[in-house]
């Protein structure tokens, strides 16, 4: 199975790889790609100004215009470790045994802006850039990446996809329809009533990710994965490739789970 992740605005500086090396990156195929979004991100970091508008920073990011122009030759870390924020936070793959982070290297991928989907233990420098931005000299994102993110997903993904991203993601690129399945988060109230989530709509995400890892899970369809929620003590409901996750109001998600047979 593969799980897809959405990436954060928010990351780790610095780190202690080598610098970025696209050959070395998960769907190899995807290199002219990132070569060339890269090269539009640095340059467009050679002028602040621009950079400054382009990007919307505000007065206190501006110091992510030198992070992007030193992309290149600036330090790396697994990309499951660069990430911070709600969801990555939830997970804290920093505190997960060998086993589980072996795990998540087989069986994760992050979508980022500027490198495509990469492995969760790809090397990767830290960047700013997200899903919505046209960069100058390049066309839309979607139209840059959707297309072949798609066609190499469906070539490289074994079996079945768990897709965990946001709607943004899934525009650059969608997981093969016929053997995926998107989760949703709600949350149910006292009252017994289903609403969306905000924070803990990724924090949920992380969890389950963890959970996953940890249980070394093997799920080959929706159905197998519904069938381990349902052992991890999870409600949820599926129609067709959409899976709807129901977290407990102002509950944490996921204090254990069980073991994969």
């Amino acid at each position: 199975m593969l799980i897809l992740l959405p990436p954060s605005e928010t990351k780790r500086p610095r780190g202690d790889g080598a610098p970025w090396d696209a050959s070395r990156l998960a769907l190899s195929e995807l290199t002219p790609i990132r070569e060339s979004v890269i090269d539009a991100l640095v340059r467009l970091s050679e002028d602040p100004d621009a950079a400054t508008k382009v990007l919307k920073l505000g007065p206190k990011q501006r110091g992510e215009i030198e992070v992007n122009r030193t992309l290149r030759t600036s330090p790396t870390m697994p990309a499951i470790d660069r990430y911070t924020g709600v969801l990555f936070d939830a997970l804290d793959a920093a505190s997960l045994d060998g086993s589980a982070r072996q795990w998540l290297d087989e069986h994760v991928m992050i979508h980022s802006a500027p490198f495509g989907p990469v492995g969760a233990l790809d090397l990767i420098p830290s960047y700013r850039l997200g899903a919505g931005i046209r960069l100058p000299g390049l066309t839309s994102q979607r139209s840059l990446w959707a297309g072949s993110v798609g066609a190499a997903l469906d070539r490289h993904a074994r079996g079945f996809v768990l897709d965990l991203r946001s709607e943004a993601y899934v525009a650059l690129g969608a997981a093969p329809v016929e053997r995926s399945a998107y989760v949703r988060v709600l949350t149910r109230d006292p009252n017994g009533e289903t609403r969306a989530l905000n924070h803990f709509n990724k924090n949920a995400k992380g969890r389950l990710t963890r959970a996953l890892a940890e249980s070394g899970a093997a799920l080959s369809d929706a159905a197998q994965f519904v069938e381990w929620a349902s052992d991890a003590g999870l409600e949820t409901h599926r129609v067709d490739d959409v899976v709807t996750l129901i977290v407990p109001h102002a509950e944490n998600l996921l204090t254990a789970a069980p073991k994969d047979r």
